[in-house]
């Protein structure tokens, strides 16, 4: 392991829980939103991390990249309100199926692992600077 990948590894983390946090505020923000412009309610969101790879040597690991952005394939919530302007035919209105309680706890999750990630970013660059001190003799 080269000396800096630790700030690659955590680095990488911190991006992809930052993005994980950006999707579930555009979750949350659109657990109402009926319409899209592509028509339809809005659909949940979520990422597919994977691990990244770099060969060298017997360190494998790199950090995370982000593989794809999914949207949920559930059926939307049907709510009868005939004079909702999305309502069908028969007056019922399709919602996101987006629970805010499980956004609220991947929110939490997303948060805690980014805090984790600093954490580590953190531990390495004081690490880095006692090295230096230690050269320095």
């Amino acid at each position: 392991m080269r000396f800096f990948d630790a700030f690659a590894v955590s680095g990488s983390g911190m991006t992809a829980q930052r993005l994980r946090l950006d999707l579930i505020a555009g979750n949350l923000a659109n657990v109402h939103s009926t319409r899209t412009p592509q028509g339809g309610p809005y659909r949940r969101q979520f990422p597919v991390f994977a691990q990244h790879l770099a060969n060298t040597g017997a360190f494998s690991g790199a950090g995370v990249v982000v593989e794809a952005i999914l949207q949920d394939q559930s059926q939307p919530q049907k709510v009868l309100d005939p004079g909702h302007p999305d309502a069908d035919a028969e007056g019922y209105v399709s919602y996101p199926n987006i629970n805010v309680a499980d956004e609220m706890v991947d929110m939490i999750l997303a948060n805690r692992a980014y805090q984790a990630n600093a954490t580590v970013f953190e531990t390495s660059k004081d690490l880095a600077e006692k090295a230096l001190e230690l050269g320095r003799g």
